[in-house]
């Protein structure tokens, strides 16, 4: 802990989603800004700052036992981040170890209020609201009126990095205007509002100067980018315009998309992601499942046949594009054909990675009140049925990428060499090992070609013929 003489010092601890990371840089970055000094300790700290997550009860979960051990350091504690935001004072009450729980609307002034934390005054609870009625409904409307609301991420402040390494996620917009059946985030996310190219721009090159090779663009719903925009700064298109642009960021190599909405993904998007140099032939579609019945009760749009033609179209123009989703099982009405016609969709889109979640109720949501309720034993047997199957599949898509030729990024050194290749996101599509690696650094491109693979991950060796 600081003395009086000191600076005071403060560590941020960050659960969920790359957003939620972005969003604790941001937070660094107000914080240094302030006076404040980071440290990676908690236990050095005279605050622990916890960036919760507040998606499903497996998050909310680990957000509560974080906030628990930062209390048992005897630093004070403040939750932020989407939990906070979502229940507010409700659970300060239920959570007297932690100092303050505040929301989004404290990031502008946060080093203040930790400060006024520390001197011992009581700073109240957030009182959380519908983030939605906070911007008109006409997206076209809300660029003027999102200067007057507290966006994360947006209206760029430099950030102060928290981990190193050659990737970093960059922002594109925030919040959702979909109503899937089974998600609370628009409700504590607010409406969907893009960020305007020249800021993002900026902060790539900002990025770029701190020695990231690789940008991982993260939003709640890419595919939207840009429909509350102005014609200049690209409307509708605007995401397919601004792609090659970071693209040619100096000293950015490559370019990676998250968080495609299939319904929403145009022809035009898929040829720039597919097509345009520096950026990754590479698909992060959340399809949630394939049973049109299935996907109409989670207000979604599509079906089996629809995905598998969206997959064809993408192969089309990149065969060894990478593409991975998510799927949701045992939701409220789901049948044994519902499930069968789920098997029939993984079987055939020979997807690289796909993540497998077992339904359960959500606070708020319209699914909360659907009748059809899956018995929890049940769900979780068809979890573990589908995650073998797409365990099966995952793996065999990985043998068929032996002998293609990719560039790897290198992020780790020592025993081993690791990386990824263009179709692995960070962190959850698996990873490259480079045999014979020789001499590289973190941060390098490597040529290989694949030799082998191990589950979804790819043995690599050097290919200079490549």
């Amino acid at each position: 802990m600081s003395s009086a003489t000191e600076p005071r010092r403060v560590s941020l601890l960050t659960l969920g989603c790359a957003r939620n990371e972005v969003d604790s840089e941001e937070l660094a970055g107000r914080l240094a800004a302030g006076g404040w000094e980071l440290t990676e300790d908690p236990e050095d700290s005279d605050v622990v700052v916890v960036n919760t997550c507040g998606f499903v009860e497996s998050a909310k979960k680990d957000s509560v036992d974080t906030l628990l051990a930062a209390a048992d350091t005897g630093a004070k504690v403040v939750a932020v981040g989407c939990m906070a935001e979502r229940y507010g004072a409700e659970l300060a009450d239920s959570l007297p170890e932690a100092d303050a729980v505040l929301g989004f609307d404290h990031y502008p002034d946060l080093a203040e209020k930790l400060g006024s934390i520390v001197s011992g005054h009581r700073i109240e609870s957030h009182v959380p609201s519908d983030r939605r009625k906070l911007l008109p409904i006409t997206p076209v409307d809300r660029s003027s009126a999102a200067a007057e609301v507290t966006v994360p991420g947006h209206g760029w402040v430099p950030r102060a990095r928290l981990q190193d390494g050659p990737v970093a996620a960059l922002k594109i917009a925030s919040g959702c205007d979909r109503r899937c059946s089974f998600c609370a985030i628009p409700s504590f996310r607010g409406s969907f509002v893009s960020r305007r190219p020249d800021e993002i721009l900026a902060e790539a090159a900002w990025l770029a100067g701190q020695g990231v090779k690789e940008l991982f663009l993260v939003s709640e719903n890419s595919t939207s980018y840009g429909k509350d925009l102005s014609r200049e700064d690209g409307g509708t298109r605007a995401l397919e315009r601004l792609l090659p642009r970071l693209a040619a960021v100096e000293g950015i190599e490559r370019v990676r998309v998250s968080y495609l909405q299939p319904a929403e993904t145009r022809p035009d998007l898929v040829r720039a992601i597919a097509t345009t140099p520096g950026v990754a032939d590479y698909f992060d579609l959340s399809f949630q499942h394939s049973s049109e019945r299935v996907l109409r009760r989670m207000r979604r749009f599509g079906s089996t046949d629809s995905f598998l033609a969206l997959i064809d179209q993408i192969r089309e123009l990149a065969p060894a594009a990478g593409i991975r989703t998510n799927v949701i099982v045992g939701f409220p009405g789901e049948t044994e054909e519902d499930v069968a016609e789920l098997e029939r969709f993984l079987t055939h889109a020979r997807l690289d990675a796909v993540g497998v979640f077992g339904y359960s109720d959500e606070d708020g949501t319209e699914a909360e009140g659907f009748d059809g309720k899956v018995d929890p034993d049940l769900v979780a047997e068809r979890v573990t049925k589908i995650s073998a199957l797409a365990e099966e599949l995952t793996t065999q898509r990985a043998e068929e990428r032996i002998g293609e030729v990719v560039d790897v990024l290198v992020e780790e050194t020592g025993d081993e060499v690791v990386g990824r290749a263009a179709h692995q996101a960070p962190e959850v599509d698996g990873a490259c090992i480079v045999l014979d690696a020789g001499d590289v650094a973190v941060g390098e491109f490597v040529r290989c070609r694949v030799v082998d693979s191990e589950g979804v991950d790819l043995l690599v060796r050097p290919d200079a013929d490549g």
